[in-house]
């Protein structure tokens, strides 16, 4: 395969994910629509979740040690994200699609501060 092959791939691999974002617009996958509209790497999702996954854990024991201010983790999360992604899209992305929506609704409080 020679290099204008491979770049007509591409080019056909860019249209094809620029209608599946057509197709997916408005379904219950608003996550899976912020990761290909931002082209994450599969690396920048996994730390994602992990971070999601780290701050839920640490949510559910504050919580129930009868914390009811959780701005540390808002910043926690905020700081763990790469500079060109928005905190509220992918906070909001994950809540619509029923991932750690217990988490995200609280860190949504406090986006405006």
């Amino acid at each position: 395969m020679d290099i204008t092959e491979i770049l007509d791939r591409i080019k056909r691999l860019e249209f094809h994910q620029k209608l599946l974002l057509q197709l997916i617009k408005d379904s219950s996958y608003p996550f899976y629509e912020y990761i290909l509209r931002q082209t994450l790497s599969e690396e920048e999702v996994s730390r994602i979740m992990k971070t999601c996954e780290r701050l839920s854990k640490e949510f559910q024991k504050q919580k129930a040690e009868g914390f009811v201010h959780f701005h540390p983790l808002y910043k926690d999360f905020c700081e763990s994200l790469a500079p060109r992604l928005e905190a509220e899209e992918i906070m909001e992305a994950l809540r619509r699609q029923g991932l750690y929506v217990a988490l995200m609704t609280e860190l949504e409080k406090y986006k405006l501060n």
